[in-house]
């Protein structure tokens, strides 16, 4: 599996198409691209989990079956969420967390934004930075917990599972 980040934001339209093409179709072509981007990306190309797959899938063609798009709701720290109380430990603070589920997180106030609050009025005075704290939130932690709470979450990891020859492995 190899990852290919996109400096925080997902190539649009053509951009997209031609990227897609030439992992499938280059000198070592990839079995499958998987797509993920967040719903809140600053912009508002994307009003809902189901526009962003649709929009990326059109981008790509709709006959290309070995490309599966996902989307983090409504950012990736919504991921995050069902973890915490280690996020409580790693910024000193007994803040409590977002109500409701953490995907449905939305907006107005996305999870990220809940994770920079709890980090910057925690007693350990440490600005909330994702690579380096979304490392350390998850560190010895069963994905398991967070996929059974956030369906997208579940997708996208049973995607990588069923494209790696384990569909079901998932809890």
């Amino acid at each position: 599996m190899d990852f290919l980040p996109q400096d925080g934001r997902l190539p649009k339209e053509e951009k997209l198409k031609k990227l897609v093409v030439h992992l499938l179709s280059g000198r070592v072509p990839s079995i499958a691209v998987v797509a993920l981007t967040d719903i809140y990306t600053g912009t508002t190309d994307f009003i809902s989990a189901d526009d962003a797959k649709k929009k990326m899938k059109e981008w790509v063609g709709t006959d290309e079956s070995r490309f599966y798009p996902h989307v983090a709701l409504h950012d990736f720290e919504a991921w995050l969420i069902p973890y915490w109380p280690e996020i409580q430990r790693l910024a000193g603070s007994n803040r409590r967390p977002p109500a409701g589920a953490p995907e449905s997180v939305n907006h107005s106030k996305p999870p990220a934004y809940h994770l920079v609050e709890v980090f910057r009025t925690g007693s350990k005075g440490k600005k909330y930075v994702k690579p380096r704290d979304a490392k350390r939130i998850l560190r010895n932690q069963d994905l398991a917990t967070a996929a059974q709470m956030c369906p997208e979450l579940k997708a996208f990891l049973d995607t990588i599972l069923t494209i790696a020859g384990h569909a079901g492995k998932s809890r």
